[in-house]
């Protein structure tokens, strides 16, 4: 560090305070690169609190000065004179806190080359030798297998798709009953009539007569064989959607507020959720080829009409000189290599947390001025959900504050990011790749150093905001511009037809009626926009007939509840999830009753897995997957889902008799929290596991 101050003041004798600030900035961005690329391992060290996971000191890594943080008068004042800073010159680190029985602290690790493809992982590896992510696809969809190999099967979820076994399908001493599932890529979850129709006739004529709707706002499609994956991928491309960057290690669909509210911060929403899914769209031409064939090229997807697409096109190419654009790749943004692990973005208004923003590893809210004009975009950093039982080194975590962005810089800074993580993310160990992991390892100080170092300049201050809520934008609502928008609830996303219960019929005839589009939410239920006044009673009627409830008609536990698919065709699904998600909340509806506990809410999720597809550990309550019939119980996430993940309150909760564990912490919060208005989450937040787990030992079911 000593060698960067002489230098800096060497520089400031004969330049201006802006630019020797500047040069400092690269210069403690390399010392963070050089450090960061020696890796770092996270090591667990007990929690004496048992509380959780308290924001770790800072690694060795971390420079001492936050130098990006510094106005550059109080840094040309500060090292002129030699003395430290005053701490009313900082901008304060936000303090980040998550809940687990353990406290993770970030060590060096062994020296490791820099560069770039050194000491890759098989993944890694196998995308460097898939000629742009062709290969060995183009080969393995011309055999006559029913399914891919292992290696296909990675490369295949970059072009949307995952190989699928249904388990309750396999014949007995036979082989796996193999399919496919193809996701869709729909920035801020907008769907057009047209593409609707073709979803909907694909999933009867080629999948398994459903589709379901994810909590990342796409569809997916079921049950497709191989030997009709390339009809169905045409066809979708044909009309102007796509599946490119629906899965794999790239950005993935990029989440948005559901509302389609037509006022300004909405529109800058949904306008920039599409520059950010066109921005970071991988470059090889691959996708066309294999689907369309070398001759054709696929039809522009129909969300570009709504943004500058030759300016993000632009900026996108762009190259600053400081290391954003890897020279001569294929891939500028992403490398032979794209990403170590998938990287998630969502963008949202002030207040409105329907997409459960912390858990993305680049969060970005609009900020306006008094004019609902655009100013730029408050940023965050580093959160995801994915973890793996009993393995301490992974975990939760929710987003950290980055600072405050222009808007004419969003596009620079959000590939400052990216490149961040391309070149600093663990490639080593997958489990340990999202950027959560590089976030939390350096702290959120050094890691904006680094970003900074990419950038060329330094990053503002997080501006103030309006308190968090949370909505999930059901019944009906006004647009503003004369038209009403109808929010659905969908239990787990699934559209099908049972019984009297006729979901996917009730779609397409409403569909084909109004010939009106609709918003998947980040809670797999479906928002129909752009209703006439005049047509409200006629859309009623259409889902009474079809036994379609209203949102006033349906159980709040039901209304606030996700889970993710699990068995029969997740892979990694170690238990039941979706399937028995509604007789969970039935259950819960039972005992909440015989507590005279009827009129609360909770939010409850459930995941067959720890992976968290459906985002378990931001809920008040959730239910992750852990054995056959048993769960991992979860508590403590916000009711607003605003910074903070839950904890695993208990392990090897049974199925059947799930309730012993609960009813003692409902009771508890009926008799113990600070008023009608504390939520069940804030509640077991505030009083923490050692007293959940004390009252609960004396309790008597």
């Amino acid at each position: 560090m000593k060698t960067c101050l002489e230098a800096w003041r060497a520089t400031a004798e004969r330049a201006t305070v802006a630019n020797a600030a500047l040069l400092l900035c690269d210069l403690v961005g390399a010392r963070i690169r050089r450090r960061a690329r020696r890796g770092t391992r996270v090591a667990c060290v007990p929690n004496s609190s048992h509380r959780g996971l308290q924001r770790p000191r800072p690694p060795r890594l971390t420079p001492t000065l936050p130098f990006s943080s510094c106005a550059p008068q109080v840094l040309a004042a500060t090292l002129a004179g030699g003395h430290g800073f005053q701490h009313g010159a900082l901008r304060q680190p936000r303090s980040w806190t998550a809940r687990s029985p353990v406290q993770m602290v970030a060590t060096p690790d062994r020296e490791t080359t820099p560069k770039r493809l050194a000491n890759l992982d098989k993944v890694n590896l196998l995308k460097v030798g898939s000629n742009s992510l062709r290969e060995p696809i183009s080969s393995e969809m011309a055999n006559d297998e029913i399914f891919v190999s292992h290696d296909a099967y990675q490369i295949l979820k970059y072009h949307g798709s995952y190989q699928q076994d249904n388990r309750e399908l396999r014949k007995r001493k036979e082989g796996k009953a193999w399919q496919f599932m193809l996701r869709l890529k729909v920035p801020c979850g907008d769907v057009t009539p047209e593409l609707y129709r073709l979803l909907d006739d694909l999933s009867d004529q080629y999948g398994q007569g459903d589709l379901r709707a994810t909590t990342r706002q796409a569809w997916q499609l079921h049950g497709v064989l191989k030997g009709d994956l390339k009809t169905v991928v045409s066809k979708i491309m044909e009309m102007g959607s796509s599946t490119v960057g629906a899965c794999g290690d790239v950005s993935r669909n990029v989440m948005t507020t559901p509302a389609p509210k037509v006022s300004k911060p909405y529109a800058y929403a949904r306008e920039y959720s599409k520059v950010m899914a066109e921005l970071f769209k991988p470059a090889s031409t691959a996708f066309s080829e294999l689907w369309l064939g070398e001759d054709k090229v696929a039809k522009v997807e129909y969300w570009r009409k709504d943004i500058d697409d030759a300016g993000v096109i632009a900026a996108a190419k762009y190259d600053n000189g400081r290391g954003i654009i890897l020279p001569g790749e294929a891939e500028p943004l992403y490398g032979a290599t794209y990403l170590p692990r998938k990287f998630k973005m969502a963008v949202t208004v002030p207040g409105d947390n329907s997409v459960d923003i912390y858990i993305s590893d680049i969060g970005l809210v609009v900020i306006t001025d008094d004019n609902d004009d655009l100013l730029g975009f408050n940023v965050m950093v580093g959160g995801g959900m994915g973890r793996t039982h009993n393995k301490e080194s992974t975990f939760a975590r929710a987003a950290d504050h980055l600072g405050f962005v222009d808007k004419d810089d969003i596009m620079e800074v959000c590939k400052a990011i990216l490149a961040t993580q391309r070149d600093h993310g663990n490639r080593e160990v997958r489990a340990n790749a999202r950027m959560k992991y590089l976030v939390h390892s350096l702290g959120i100080d050094a890691f904006r150093s680094l970003v900074e170092s990419y950038l060329g300049k330094p990053i503002q201050p997080w501006r103030e905001m309006v308190d968090w809520k949370y909505s999930d934008w059901m019944g009906w609502h006004e647009q503003g511009d004369g038209n009403l928008f109808l929010g659905l609830n969908i239990d787990n996303g699934r559209v099908k037809d049972d019984g009297e219960f006729r979901l996917k019929t009730c779609l397409r005839l409403l569909t084909d009626t109004y010939d009106i589009g609709h918003v998947l939410t980040p809670t797999q239920s479906i928002i129909l926009k752009d209703i006439k006044p005049a047509d409200r009673s006629g859309v009623e009627a259409i889902l009474a007939e079809h036994g379609i409830p209203l949102i006033e008609n349906v159980d709040p536990l039901a209304r606030l509840s996700m889970a993710c698919p699990a068995l029969p065709l997740c892979g990694l699904a170690i238990t039941e999830a979706e399937r028995v998600m509604p007789t969970y909340i039935e259950r819960m509806r039972t005992l909440l009753n015989k507590l005279d506990m009827g009129s609360e809410e909770i939010m409850i999720r459930m995941t067959g897995c720890p992976n968290g597809c459906a985002r378990p550990y931001m809920a008040e309550l959730a239910f992750v997957g852990e054995g056959v019939k048993a769960y991992q119980l979860w508590v403590g996430g916000s009711p607003v889902l605003e910074g903070r993940t839950g904890w695993p309150y208990k392990s090897k909760v049974k199925d059947k008799n799930w309730e012993e564990t609960v009813e003692p912490l409902l009771m508890y919060w009926k008799t113990g929290r600070l008023g009608p208005t504390e939520a069940f989450g804030d509640f077991c937040h505030r009083v923490g596991q050692d007293a959940l787990v004390e009252y609960a030992s004396k309790y008597a079911v």
